[in-house]
Formats: C-alpha cells, structure tokens, sequence
C-alpha cells in the first residue's frame, strides 16, 4: 500500500512510520521538516500536498495542535488554535483527500483520551477530540467505493511523559499506539474510534 502520514515527525508519528514501513511505502509528511510540509490549518496547502503525492491507498494524520489551560484562563487563541487546526485541519485533509483515495482506501484520524477522561485544564483538547470521534463515525456513512474512515484516541504517550518530566508510569509507549493504527489501515473496521491505552486502564 501507499501510505500518506501527516504529521510523521512526532512521536506517535515517527513510531507508526517506522511500524508501516516494513510492509508498505510510507510518504511521510512534517509541518516544517523533512522532503513534504503540509500547514493543515489552510486547506490550500493540503490540496498541494494531494497534488504533489497523488492517489494513494490509505491516509494517516497523526496532526494537531491544542494547549491546556482552566476556562477561566485559556484565552479566545487557545480555542482557536484547537478547532482551527486539531478539528478543522483534520477534517480538511478528510474533505481533500477522500478525492485521492484509491478505491477500498482508508483515512485514520487522532483524537485522545480527553473527552472520555475528563482532567481540569483540558476543555478545549476535549472540545476538539470529541469533534473528530463524531466526524467519523458520521463521514463513514458517507463513504463509498469501499473507502473507510477511523479515528485512534491515545490516552498519554509514555514517551512524551518521559519529555515533560513526569511520572510515565500510566503513559502508553508509542510503539503501542503505532499498533492501533495499523490495525485501521490494515483491517476492515469503518466510523470505529480505537482507544489506545493500557491495557490495564
């Protein structure tokens, strides 16, 4: 398969990379590094992208910006930037992509935890995750030819943890995570949101 990857630089995205690239070719896509960028807050610079990559067979976006803050305290741009760029640009490179999406193709968005786990300072976060669970499972009854659409929700990433300083002992390691969305490109499932999270949790 040809696999598109949006947002390829992070940690989820370097471990889902490195998952899918043993069995099929990964285009992978940075905001700012790498050989292809996508902004996917201005739905032109998506369609670039789809332009410059062509058809492909399955469409992975691991993409989305969102801060944490109280209500009280999170200003208007916090909001913004989570439905502008975490909500909108995902479902704009949805609403893109679909047109270069090869017949039995799938899309894979990334929600998360937030809205099923709610912690203080994570309004806007669940705002926008919850956004993308609905979306799919919507869009999937829109789909034709075949083509699906899934969400994965991971809860924390052990890894980015580990980056912030903090106790990692909940956290999901990303090779984990990688697993659950090979398990929507790869499998059958369509309007299906796969919780990554421990096992244990």
């Amino acid at each position: 398969m040809k696999i598109l990857a949006i947002g390829a630089n992070g940690i989820i995205g370097r471990a889902v990379t490195n998952v899918l690239s043993n069995q099929h070719e990964v285009v992978a896509v940075g905001h700012s590094q790498g050989e292809l960028t996508v902004d996917i807050e201005d739905i032109t610079s998506i369609q670039a992208l789809f332009e410059k990559v062509g058809q492909v067979d399955a469409i992975i976006s691991m993409a989305g910006n969102g801060g944490m803050g109280s209500i009280a305290e999170m200003p208007s741009s916090g909001y913004a930037t989570v439905l502008n760029n975490k909500l909108m640009g995902q479902v704009n490179i949805v609403r893109v992509g679909m047109e270069y999406l090869n017949e039995g193709g799938s899309i894979t968005l990334t929600s998360g935890q937030a809205s099923n786990y709610p912690i203080q300072g994570t309004a806007a976060i669940a705002i926008g995750v919850a956004g993308i669970n609905a979306f799919v499972g919507v869009a999937a009854l829109e789909f034709e030819q075949g083509k699906r659409i899934n969400a994965v929700s991971p809860s924390f990433v052990k890894e980015t943890l580990e980056q912030w300083g903090a106790d990692s002992s909940a956290g999901i390691p990303a090779d984990d995570v990688a697993g659950f969305y090979q398990q929507s490109v790869e499998g059958t499932e369509t309007g299906k949101v796969y919780n990554a999270v421990l096992a244990n949790n």
